[in-house]
């Protein structure tokens, strides 16, 4: 296996897992070198879904092809509210048997395969007058049973401390801006959030790459069927035939293009991001109940960079699938307005430095079109078309692991490869270590929670020349050392790749202005 612990932290063996131009120069001139080349896995897309089919796949020792049309992350998985947590929602629905399985694939990315990219957060339900009494209950039953599907999880509460009332002094220090006014304490609980869900894509397809995944970005599938597809550069148009014993389709929204007969009805949910000023100091998730909604809520998350992004929406999507979904006035409004019910100042419209907006792909399976895409199921399918492709659909960007391992499961049963039990569940992502062999990886704390162990190779990209070290551009903690690693380990092609994939400096359009000139930089020092 490439990925090995040892109590100074991970050994790397076997094949390389860096991504590159050149890698994918190879990967396609071996496509195109001979007769139709033949995979077991073939992989089409390039989210959370698609590199964890592909990781799963190769690990249980299959040959894997994935290919994806754009960059790693360029959908759905990277407009996430950046939370791996428990199911709140759900179990204030009365969804258990969802919450749990975001229970179980929690622990195992806090404390087994990506404990660098995943830390605990602080969650807050503030008890003011506004907040209702059915809604206080059904979060209050919510973090009871949250607490009981942590501890059969196996979540140590050293990890995630079990939930607690706390007074108004404690919720005044964790929320500086709260409306003071009635304020009578609150509810505290603990969830898991991602330093970057596109960072967690692109660690996982290394992973994959690792043990032996081709992965093709900029790479179109064409025509689709159940033994193999026709592919397409995009860099190039030349196009190329590939074989399979079983194709695995997992492109979300976009399921419809290559397999019609998947009816997915989108759902868009908008965040805004702000500067963390505004909040004088948030120290922890605040849950603000929508008024007149008992399991609806808006939340506020801190970032580590400096931002808050507040959210989210649920607008039901028709018409064609928009590459970049874009938030309307109409849903800033909502959020702001709802952010304010516990501020003691009200936050501005002039005060929102982006927005960003995700297209959920939902399967409505019972609906017939008719039901809010709010009360549509969370829970992921995987479904065999007429002609043999396999689709995973639908899901959590928490549960990622476990669809990719029922994709997988699916494709062993078809009888057309043969492979072992799944390992993912405790299997390292590249970079992820032991907490305790983290806090020795001699690399600014900042560096180690987006690239755990491989900190140090970003430091490397700046030997010879320290000022790679320094931010990008002024209020930014992006450095160029993390620019030019992005383009020679983690497959980014374009500014665009470095700027809103590999990084998250695109959020707000002045900062990626600033920004362009280093991303050009990084890329004119890779091709020289």
């Amino acid at each position: 296996m490439p990925y090995v612990y040892h109590p100074r932290g991970e050994t790397v063996v076997g094949v390389d897992d860096s991504l590159d131009a050149a890698r994918r120069a190879r990967d396609l001139d071996w496509l195109a070198g001979g007769p139709r080349r033949l995979v077991d896995v073939l992989v089409v897309g390039g989210g959370v879904t698609g590199t964890g089919v592909a990781l799963d796949a190769a690990a249980r020792g299959l040959s894997v092809l994935l290919v994806e049309a754009r960059d790693l992350a360029f959908g759905t998985s990277r407009w996430s509210s950046k939370l791996v947590h428990g199911g709140l929602r759900y179990l204030a629905s009365g969804r258990v048997g969802i919450a749990y399985g975001c229970a179980v694939e929690r622990d195992a990315l806090l404390t087994r395969t990506a404990p660098h990219l995943v830390h605990p957060l602080p969650a807050l339900l503030p008890h003011l007058p506004q907040v209702g009494r059915w809604q206080k209950a059904a979060v209050h039953a919510g973090f009871v049973v949250g607490d009981g599907l942590r501890a059969v999880a196996r979540t140590p509460s050293s990890v995630l401390p079990r939930a607690r009332r706390i007074g108004p002094a404690e919720v005044a220090a964790l929320v500086p801006a709260i409306r003071r006014t009635g304020l009578r304490g609150g509810l505290l609980g603990w969830d898991g959030q991602l330093t970057d869900d596109a960072r967690l894509v692109v660690t996982i397809a290394r992973t994959a790459a690792g043990y032996g995944a081709r992965v093709l970005t900029r790479c179109a599938a064409e025509r689709l069927a159940g033994d193999g597809a026709l592919l397409r550069d995009a860099l190039t148009g030349a196009t190329c035939e590939v074989g399979a014993r079983v194709v695995v389709h997992a492109t979300g929204v976009w399921s419809g293009r290559l397999v019609p007969e998947i009816a997915v009805r989108p759902s868009r949910g908008t965040h805004l991001v702000l500067p963390a000023a505004v909040f004088g100091g948030l120290r922890a998730q605040v849950t603000v109940p929508v008024p007149g909604e008992t399991a609806r809520f808006v939340i506020v998350l801190p970032q580590r960079d400096g931002r808050v992004y507040v959210g989210l929406t649920d607008e039901p999507v028709s018409g064609p699938v928009p590459d970049v979904p874009e938030a309307t006035e109409g849903e800033v409004r909502f959020l702001l307005e709802t952010l304010n019910t516990v501020l003691e100042v009200p936050v501005r419209r002039a005060d929102v430095l982006g927005t960003f907006a995700g297209l959920r792909p939902l399967l409505d399976v019972a609906g017939g079109g008719t039901a809010r895409t709010a009360d549509l199921s969370r829970e992921h399918a995987v479904l065999t078309s007429r002609d043999g492709v396999i689709s995973v659909v639908g899901g959590k960007l928490t549960t990622y692991r476990r669809m990719a391992q029922d994709a997988v499961d699916a494709a062993v049963r078809t009888g057309r490869v043969a492979a072992g039990p799944c390992v993912t569940a405790r299997l390292p992502l590249v970079g992820a270590a032991p907490p305790a062999v983290l806090a020795r990886v001699e690399a600014p704390r900042r560096l180690v929670e987006r690239y755990g162990t491989r900190a140090v190779e970003v430091l490397a990209e700046a030997v010879g020349d320290p000022a790679l070290l320094a931010p990008v551009a002024e209020g930014l903690s992006v450095t160029a050392a993390e620019l030019r690693y992005a383009v020679r380990h983690e497959g980014a092609l374009d500014a665009e790749d470095l700027l809103d994939r590999r990084t998250r400096i695109g959020l707000v359009a002045a900062d990626r202005v600033r920004a362009e000139p280093a991303a050009a930089a990084a890329l004119a020092a890779a091709a020289g």
